[in-house]
Parts: C-alpha cells; sequence; structure tokens
C-alpha cells in the first residue's frame, strides 16, 4: 500500500487550468469551437511523438502546428496566435483550491511538473492566487521530453529532494499517472475530464471525481517511515 506522500506533483493543464475559454476564441478566428479537445488531444499525441522520435519541440510550438493541421490551414498565423493568447487568462478549474489548500493544512508540499512552459504556469498560479500554495514549477522543457517517460519524473523528484516512495503525482490524464506510476510515486486520478481510466494503463493508487477527492485520498494514506 503507498503511504502519504511528502510531495505531489500536479499535471497543470487541464488537471489545473481549464481549457474552457479557449473555445470563445476557436469561434472568434473562425474555427470551430467543438475543435478545442481534439487540438489538445492532438497536441498532446504530436509531443508525444516528437519524444518518441528522439525529438522536442515546446508546448507553444507545437501547440500552433495542431491547430493548423485540424484546421487545415485554414487559420493564419494571426488567429493561431490569437488563440494561444488566451493561455494568458486561463482560469483555475473550481476544485483546484479546496484540494491545494486540503494538502497544505496537512504540512503536504505541492510542485507543479507541466509539458507547457514554466512561465505559462507560473503567471497562472499568480493570476488565480494558487501560488501560495506551490513551493515550485517544474516544466518538461528542463528534460525535453513532453511527459510521460520516466526521466520527466524522475527530474521532479531530484528537484523536490525526495525518492519515489515519498512523492506522489495527480492529474487528470490517465497516461500521466501510468508514467508516474512506472516510475514508483504514488499516483491520484480525478475522473472529472476523462471519466473512465483507461484499463491498458496501471490504476492510480487514489481516484476521485475531483481532486479535492483526490486530496482527501491521499492525506488519509498511512504515514512513511
Amino acid at each position: 500500500m503507498p503511504n502519504r506522500p511528502r510531495v505531489v506533483a500536479f499535471d497543470v493543464v487541464e488537471t489545473l487550468m481549464s481549457l474552457e475559454p479557449l473555445r470563445h476564441r476557436f469561434r472568434e478566428v473562425g474555427a470551430p469551437p467543438e475543435l478545442l479537445e481534439r487540438w489538445f488531444d492532438r497536441l498532446l499525441r504530436d509531443g508525444m511523438a516528437l519524444t518518441l522520435a528522439g525529438y522536442y519541440e515546446p508546448f507553444p510550438t507545437v501547440a500552433a502546428a495542431a491547430l493548423r493541421t485540424l484546421t487545415r490551414g485554414a487559420v493564419g498565423d494571426d488567429a493561431v496566435e490569437h488563440v494561444l493568447a488566451g493561455f494568458a487568462e486561463l482560469p483555475a478549474h473550481p476544485d483546484v483550491e479546496p484540494a491545494l489548500r486540503l494538502l497544505a493544512e496537512h504540512g503536504i508540499r505541492v510542485v507543479c511538473l507541466s509539458n507547457g512552459a514554466a512561465r505559462t504556469a507560473q503567471d497562472f498560479l499568480q493570476r488565480t492566487g494558487l501560488a501560495t500554495y506551490v513551493e515550485q514549477v517544474l516544466s518538461v522543457a528542463d528534460v525535453r521530453s513532453w511527459k510521460p517517460p520516466a526521466r520527466v519524473y524522475h527530474y521532479a523528484l531530484e528537484k523536490t529532494g525526495c525518492v519515489a516512495e515519498q512523492a506522489a503525482l495527480v492529474a487528470v490524464h490517465a497516461f500521466d499517472c501510468h508514467g508516474a506510476h512506472r516510475v514508483g510515486l504514488t499516483t491520484g486520478w480525478a475522473s472529472r475530464l476523462e471519466g473512465h481510466y483507461a484499463a491498458i494503463f496501471a490504476p492510480a493508487d487514489v481516484v476521485g471525481a475531483d481532486l479535492v477527492e483526490v486530496a482527501q485520498g491521499l492525506v488519509v494514506l498511512p504515514a512513511g517511515s
């Protein structure tokens, strides 16, 4: 059975940050707003594909390319910039603050581990008032690898000064939990995005409908040595 973690690493985009306001920006540039989910799935896929091929491109570059591909080149550079500029205004999901507060009340450290740029995540945390709960923001850009290869999670362990048994990864993406599990981290999955945990991945240690339920599950795990 996993132990209560000393530090919890949260995924950022979709786990903490809501993409929903970007739907309006899709509409403003003439792109179907229902493409939002396909676009984000596409950019994750393409980022992972680059990693598998031994190459790396940063989040904004992959996001822009995915948008151009899905719209079959119908959106120009200004339109792409307009959509991506929306990241500077994205809100937190309503379950984020109470989940982070609960972990803080139990003395559990929190970091962020994002496929995006560290600056984007830092600005998001400041804008939404969540920065007080987060001790540092880690980006896959530092290891030039999109999640979920093991080196990303080893990097997070190195930066937090923890061994795997002392750390947890929380996300709304099952693939992210699987990658962290393979390294030995405790994992927490909130079902509010995917709804059903894919059976091809190692089961998450803690499952909840939202981040609050996941945090509640983590804090009641037995204390380690």
